[in-house]
C-alpha cells in the first residue's frame, strides 16, 4: 500500500469516528447504526464484555435506552491501515452526562460524571465506504 492510501484511510477511519460521535450525541440511531457493518458488534464503554452483533441488533439496543442529555468528546484517535479494507484504531472518550432542565433551558450535568474510557475498533471498506466491524468500549476509571 502506498503512502497516499495510507493516509487516506486513515482520514477516513478518523472521520467515520468524528461522525459517530456526533450522530451519536444527536440521538440519529438510523444513522449510527448504518455506520456498522451487517455483522458488526458493538459493546458498550460500560458493558464490554457483552457485545451485541449484528447491525439490527445495534439499532433496537440504541433505540430501547432512555433518552438522555449526552456530549461525548472524542480524542487521541490514531488509527493503523492494515490493508486497503482493513483497519483498526484506538481513541479516548469523555463522555458528560445530564438530564433535562426544568426550566426548558440547558440540561443539567450529571454531578457523578464524567465517564472517561477508551473505544478500540476494527473497521472494514464496504461498498458502503468504511464502516465498524467491531467497536469495544471500555472504562478508564470506576464511575
Amino acid at each position: 500500500m502506498d503512502e497516499a492510501t495510507r493516509r487516506a484511510i486513515e482520514w477516513d477511519c478518523t472521520k467515520l469516528i468524528n461522525r459517530y460521535t456526533l450522530l451519536n450525541d444527536a440521538a440519529d440511531w438510523d444513522a449510527v447504526a448504518a455506520l456498522y457493518t451487517e455483522d458488526g458488534q458493538m459493546a458498550r464503554p460500560s458493558a464490554p464484555d457483552q457485545p451485541i452483533v449484528g447491525r439490527e441488533a445495534i439499532l433496537a439496543a440504541f433505540k430501547a435506552r432512555p433518552g438522555r442529555a449526552q456530549r461525548h468528546v472524542i480524542s487521541n484517535i490514531v488509527v493503523d491501515a492494515i490493508s486497503e479494507t482493513e483497519a483498526s484504531a484506538v481513541c479516548v472518550i469523555v463522555l458528560y452526562q445530564g438530564t433535562a432542565s426544568a426550566e426548558g433551558g440547558l440540561p443539567v450535568r450529571d454531578p457523578s460524571g464524567p465517564l472517561i474510557g477508551t473505544y478500540t475498533d476494527r473497521l472494514r471498506k464496504t461498498a458502503e465506504g468504511w464502516r465498524f466491524a467491531e467497536r469495544r468500549g471500555g472504562l478508564d476509571f470506576a464511575p
